[in-house]
Protein backbone atom coordinates (compact mmCIF):
# COMPACT_ATOMS: atom_id res chain seq x y z
CA UNK A 1 0.00 0.00 0.00
CA UNK A 2 2.78 2.67 0.98
CA UNK A 3 4.58 1.72 -2.83
CA UNK A 4 1.15 2.33 -4.59
CA UNK A 5 0.98 6.09 -2.56
CA UNK A 6 4.11 6.58 -3.09
CA UNK A 7 4.12 5.80 -7.07
CA UNK A 8 0.89 7.82 -7.15
CA UNK A 9 2.61 10.85 -5.44
CA UNK A 10 5.66 10.74 -7.40
CA UNK A 11 3.34 10.48 -11.01
CA UNK A 12 1.04 13.45 -9.20
CA UNK A 13 4.65 15.76 -9.10
CA UNK A 14 5.97 14.60 -12.22
CA UNK A 15 2.28 15.80 -13.60
CA UNK A 16 2.11 19.02 -12.27
CA UNK A 17 6.06 19.40 -12.92
CA UNK A 18 4.64 18.59 -16.84
CA UNK A 19 1.41 20.80 -16.58
CA UNK A 20 3.68 23.68 -15.42
CA UNK A 21 6.32 23.71 -18.51
CA UNK A 22 3.38 23.20 -20.61
CA UNK A 23 1.72 26.74 -19.58
CA UNK A 24 5.22 28.32 -19.12
CA UNK A 25 6.89 27.13 -22.09
CA UNK A 26 4.12 27.74 -25.06
CA UNK A 27 2.29 30.66 -26.12
CA UNK A 28 -1.59 30.78 -26.32
CA UNK A 29 -1.82 29.52 -30.24
CA UNK A 30 -0.06 26.56 -29.41
CA UNK A 31 -1.82 25.58 -25.95
CA UNK A 32 -5.31 26.13 -27.64
CA UNK A 33 -3.77 23.62 -30.58
CA UNK A 34 -2.85 21.18 -27.64
CA UNK A 35 -6.64 21.19 -25.89
CA UNK A 36 -8.48 20.80 -29.11
CA UNK A 37 -6.33 17.55 -29.95
CA UNK A 38 -6.51 16.43 -26.71
CA UNK A 39 -10.32 16.64 -26.59
CA UNK A 40 -11.06 16.17 -30.49
CA UNK A 41 -9.22 12.82 -29.56
CA UNK A 42 -11.63 11.74 -26.51
CA UNK A 43 -14.26 12.82 -28.84
CA UNK A 44 -13.08 10.81 -31.70
CA UNK A 45 -13.09 8.04 -28.98
CA UNK A 46 -15.86 7.57 -27.12
CA UNK A 47 -17.94 8.91 -30.20
CA UNK A 48 -16.74 7.10 -33.02
CA UNK A 49 -14.26 4.09 -32.09
CA UNK A 50 -15.66 2.91 -29.14
CA UNK A 51 -19.22 2.74 -31.19
CA UNK A 52 -17.52 1.25 -33.87
CA UNK A 53 -16.29 -1.71 -31.90
CA UNK A 54 -19.08 -2.38 -29.96
CA UNK A 55 -20.88 -2.53 -33.39
CA UNK A 56 -18.42 -5.12 -34.78
CA UNK A 57 -18.25 -7.16 -31.69
CA UNK A 58 -21.60 -7.54 -31.40
CA UNK A 59 -21.84 -8.06 -35.12
CA UNK A 60 -18.47 -10.61 -35.75
CA UNK A 61 -19.20 -11.57 -32.08
CA UNK A 62 -21.27 -13.81 -32.88
CA UNK A 63 -19.15 -15.32 -35.71
CA UNK A 64 -16.16 -15.77 -33.54
CA UNK A 65 -15.29 -18.64 -31.08
CA UNK A 66 -16.25 -17.42 -27.67
CA UNK A 67 -12.13 -18.35 -26.87
CA UNK A 68 -11.22 -15.55 -29.20
CA UNK A 69 -13.79 -12.91 -28.65
CA UNK A 70 -11.91 -10.92 -25.60
CA UNK A 71 -9.00 -10.78 -27.24
CA UNK A 72 -10.58 -9.37 -30.47
CA UNK A 73 -12.20 -6.57 -28.11
CA UNK A 74 -9.10 -6.01 -26.84
CA UNK A 75 -6.96 -6.22 -30.13
CA UNK A 76 -10.09 -3.52 -31.60
CA UNK A 77 -9.67 -1.15 -29.44
CA UNK A 78 -6.02 -1.33 -29.21
CA UNK A 79 -5.44 -0.92 -33.03
CA UNK A 80 -8.37 1.67 -33.17
CA UNK A 81 -7.04 4.01 -30.73
CA UNK A 82 -3.18 3.45 -32.37
CA UNK A 83 -4.91 4.40 -35.67
CA UNK A 84 -6.62 7.55 -34.24
CA UNK A 85 -3.31 8.68 -32.93
CA UNK A 86 -1.43 8.00 -35.79
CA UNK A 87 -3.66 9.90 -38.39
CA UNK A 88 -1.61 12.95 -38.85
CA UNK A 89 1.23 10.85 -40.09
CA UNK A 90 -0.73 8.41 -42.24
CA UNK A 91 -2.14 11.58 -43.60
CA UNK A 92 1.37 13.20 -44.15
CA UNK A 93 -0.46 16.78 -42.67
CA UNK A 94 2.63 18.40 -41.73
CA UNK A 95 4.52 17.78 -44.51
CA UNK A 96 6.45 20.45 -45.98
CA UNK A 97 7.95 21.21 -49.32
CA UNK A 98 11.12 22.95 -47.98
CA UNK A 99 11.37 20.69 -45.24
CA UNK A 100 11.81 16.77 -47.43
CA UNK A 101 13.20 15.87 -43.97
CA UNK A 102 9.59 16.32 -42.14
CA UNK A 103 7.31 13.12 -42.76
CA UNK A 104 9.77 11.34 -44.75
CA UNK A 105 9.25 7.58 -43.94
CA UNK A 106 6.15 5.35 -44.97
CA UNK A 107 3.98 5.13 -42.17
CA UNK A 108 1.68 3.22 -43.81
CA UNK A 109 4.34 0.33 -43.72
CA UNK A 110 4.89 0.71 -39.67
CA UNK A 111 0.95 0.94 -39.29
CA UNK A 112 0.74 -2.60 -41.33
CA UNK A 113 3.03 -3.85 -39.20
CA UNK A 114 1.59 -2.77 -36.16
CA UNK A 115 -1.72 -4.03 -37.29
CA UNK A 116 -0.40 -7.86 -38.45
CA UNK A 117 1.24 -7.44 -34.89
CA UNK A 118 -2.05 -6.76 -32.93
CA UNK A 119 -3.55 -9.85 -35.18
CA UNK A 120 -0.84 -12.20 -34.16
CA UNK A 121 -1.12 -11.26 -30.22
CA UNK A 122 -5.00 -11.82 -30.79
CA UNK A 123 -4.50 -15.19 -32.42
CA UNK A 124 -2.07 -16.28 -29.52
CA UNK A 125 -4.48 -15.08 -27.05
CA UNK A 126 -7.45 -16.19 -28.56
CA UNK A 127 -5.76 -19.94 -28.97
CA UNK A 128 -4.69 -19.92 -25.40
CA UNK A 129 -7.83 -19.48 -23.56
CA UNK A 130 -9.50 -22.23 -26.23
CA UNK A 131 -6.50 -24.63 -25.18
CA UNK A 132 -6.71 -23.81 -21.27
CA UNK A 133 -9.01 -26.61 -19.86
CA UNK A 134 -11.52 -25.17 -17.67
CA UNK A 135 -11.00 -21.90 -18.33
CA UNK A 136 -14.51 -19.85 -18.33
CA UNK A 137 -15.38 -18.08 -21.63
CA UNK A 138 -18.17 -15.65 -21.78
CA UNK A 139 -20.96 -16.47 -23.98
CA UNK A 140 -22.13 -13.07 -26.07
CA UNK A 141 -25.33 -15.00 -27.00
Amino acid sequence: MRARLLLGGLGGVVGLYGAWLLLTTQDRDQLVSAGTWLVGGVVLHDGVLAPLVLLVLFVGGRLLPAAYRAPAAIGLLVLGSLTLLAVPVLGAFGRQVHNPALLDRHYWVGWLVLAALVLLAVVAAGERRRRTPGRATPRWT
